[in-house]
């Protein structure tokens, strides 16, 4: 089962975000900020960080770019509600994915799907 990090700072979205990838068959570790996923990203295997961009202390980009160098093997996917930090996060991580908020639970799961290679991208 692919294990999914998720970093997001608002309390209803993340459980909401959880609760739909859990459904989708994935393991979810989740934590309100980033200085709190840094260390695990340290000491567990993930295959993919599923970040917020905006968040306290650590920002989802300072997150990614720390996660690219304890476990390089952990795909990078961003959530934002902000158009220009969206266009800072393709500069700063340019294999991540990155999905703007409002989204349909359906569409993260299917971009996660993506990123995790359990989907074939020309949907056959």
């Amino acid at each position: 089962m692919e294990r999914i990090l998720l970093a997001e700072d608002e309390d209803a979205m993340r459980a909401y975000l959880k609760r739909a990838l859990e459904k989708a068959d994935y393991e979810v570790v989740d934590v309100d900020r980033g200085t709190s996923a840094a260390p695990l990203l340290e000491e567990e295997e993930f295959h993919l960080l599923l970040t917020d961009i905006v968040m306290p202390e650590m920002d989802g980009i300072e997150l990614a770019q720390h996660c690219a160098k304890v476990s390089p093997k952990t795909k990078v996917m961003f959530i934002t509600g902000f158009a220009a930090v969206s266009l800072k996060a393709g500069q700063a991580a340019p294999s991540a994915r990155v999905l703007s908020k409002p989204f349909h639970l359906k569409d993260l799961v299917l971009e996660v799907d993506r990123v995790l290679d359990k989907v074939d991208p020309s949907g056959l």
